[in-house]
């Protein structure tokens, strides 16, 4: 394969173990101190399959995530954020951070909502962005936010399945409330950054990135 055609450094295949690794610090600490049904919510979810998706070398599943993370991680700076400039909490959804009943390690681990869309925006910068990442993210959000509602309670509140983030209420029929959530988030959220993402990494839609010949 020559060079101009492989979009993928020699050095991008040392990230599998890279997602690997973070998986046995992070998927064990989560699950001790959250519970298992921590990892509906939809960051617990887009760290797995953005794991999945270094270990898979799928443009596709780093494309999918690339349109959430920078969702996730502005709601969740701006929340964080707010707490430290003004002592109250803009929607709660980072007041774990501040609770001691949870390991420091565990809290210090979610830092990666940071990280998180800077590590896909160096990925995709390699491999360009797959614009499939957008339907396929809205999918995921879509089974994230029945599966909130089905398996969490309203005190979890996951994924704002039960109640909105500002108001604390839900919008009218259980369907019309997950229904509303869900345009919201896939069609402007995902939106916004499905059309930043185009403009920023174009690239061929392939599923998976070839892998280098040798030789």
């Amino acid at each position: 394969m020559s060079k101009a055609t492989d979009p993928v450094p020699g050095s991008f295949p040392d990230l599998r173990w890279f997602g690997l690794g973070w998986l046995v610090l992070y998927v064990p600490a989560y699950a001790q101190a959250y519970g298992a049904a921590n990892f509906l919510f939809l960051c617990n979810i887009g760290v797995l399959l953005t794991a999945a998706g270094l270990s898979l070398r799928s443009r596709l599943l780093l494309s999918s995530q690339a349109v959430a993370a920078p969702v996730i991680a502005l709601a969740w700076m701006l929340d964080a954020g707010w707490r430290v400039a003004t002592g109250d909490f803009l929607y709660g959804g980072t007041a774990y951070m501040w609770d001691d009943a949870y390991p420091l390690f565990t809290r210090l681990l979610s830092l990666y909502h940071l990280a998180w869309p800077l590590l896909l925006a160096w990925v995709l910068r390699r491999t360009g962005y797959d614009a499939r990442g957008w339907p396929c993210q809205a999918a995921i959000a879509a089974l994230a936010l029945v599966a909130g509602r089905w398996l969490g309670t309203p005190v979890e509140n996951i994924n704002f399945a039960w109640k909105d983030p500002f108001f604390g209420r839900q919008f009218g029929p259980v369907l019309l409330h997950l229904l509303v959530c869900w345009s919201l988030l896939a069609g402007i959220g995902y939106g916004a950054t499905h059309c930043l993402l185009r403009w920023m990494f174009p690239g061929p839609a392939r599923q998976t990135i070839p892998k280098r010949r040798l030789g």
